[in-house]
């Protein structure tokens, strides 16, 4: 997670949070009145995107292969999950009895005894672990991050719980998002970028480490040219004689851990506006990959804080 960005970035984008374009919270809630159907005693019918599967109606035995923190979020009983899910600070204290296990591992599967598999569209093995137990294939992109978890909402037979998640956080966000706008000014923005070693990004609108909240449920606005480049495949690559350009008013700034990057001691990066003003928001990067609702919750929080310096 620290030495290669991008394909890092590809990992995660399997496991993480799905967070592209689809239908709103509210559309999926109405389809949602013939998506669960009880077909026997201890299971339901999910119509997942590949097609009708029957499921546990109270899975005990969960493996998240994708979309584990959803999971968590909910209270789902996870038996295992992904590396990068088990290694994010947010979840280590919470995952400490849970093993680590990949779609390449069936082995290891077959031994967790699970009684549902949470896997993406792109992993291996998704034939035969359909074999072990019932598996529930999502696309990452295909659902936005709150769409994405009114589905696990109705797997884990917690619909209404999760949508009520949705109503208060989306109306939490919006508001601190009107108190930012009050603060800093309605044409103002921001740029959420990211380093390695030797290359730096800037993001669009729904690639985790807070874009969502920021663009989306707060409000707030970026540069053009992030809107130009990083608003479609939702993160750009930038030479550093660039940078100045994607750099709004105020810059989140996602941190990895060990990495360093020598453009940051630059004269050029000292003399853009947002750092000479430290209008600088600090995030770690190891936990903001996600747009969960435990990621973006602890999010909401840091941006409020960093914004108008209060919790």
């Amino acid at each position: 997670m620290k030495k290669m960005l991008i394909p890092v970035m590809l990992i995660i984008a399997l496991v993480m949070t799905a967070c592209g374009k689809a239908p709103a919270p509210q559309e999926n809630a109405a389809a949602g009145n013939k998506t669960n159907t009880r077909a026997k005693s201890g299971t339901v019918t999910y119509q997942s995107e590949t097609g009708p599967i029957e499921i546990p109606a109270d899975a005990k035995r969960i493996i998240g292969l994708t979309n584990a923190p959803n999971i968590l979020a909910l209270g789902g009983t996870l038996v295992g999950v992904d590396e990068w899910t088990k290694k994010n600070p947010l979840f280590r204290d919470k995952l400490t009895h849970v093993e680590t296990v990949s779609d390449e591992d069936l082995e290891k599967i077959i031994e967790l005894k699970p009684d549902l598999i949470i896997a993406g569209s792109t992993m291996k093995n998704l034939d035969k672990m359909s074999q072990i137990a019932p598996t529930i294939v999502y696309t990452w992109g295909k659902l936005d991050y709150l769409a994405q978890q009114l589905e696990i909402g109705k797997v884990l037979n917690k619909e209404a719980e999760a949508k009520t998640w949705i109503d208060d956080f989306t109306k939490r966000a919006k508001a601190a998002g009107e108190e930012i706008k009050a603060k800093i000014g309605e044409k103002s923005t921001v740029s959420v970028f990211e380093y390695d070693a030797k290359s730096f990004y800037v993001f669009g609108n729904n690639w985790a480490r807070g874009t969502e909240i920021l663009y989306q449920a707060m409000g707030l606005s970026m540069p053009d040219a992030v809107k130009k480049e990083a608003l479609g495949p939702g993160y750009y690559s930038m030479s550093a004689e660039v940078i100045p350009q994607f750099a709004g008013d105020y810059i989140v700034l996602s941190k990895p851990t060990g990495e360093e990057n020598a453009f940051l001691k630059s004269d050029t990066w000292k003399n853009i506006p947002a750092v000479t003003q430290n209008h600088i928001i600090e995030i770690d990067t190891e936990s903001s990959s996600y747009s969960d609702p435990i990621t973006l919750e602890y999010l909401l929080k840091l941006f409020t804080e960093g914004f108008l310096g209060k919790a």
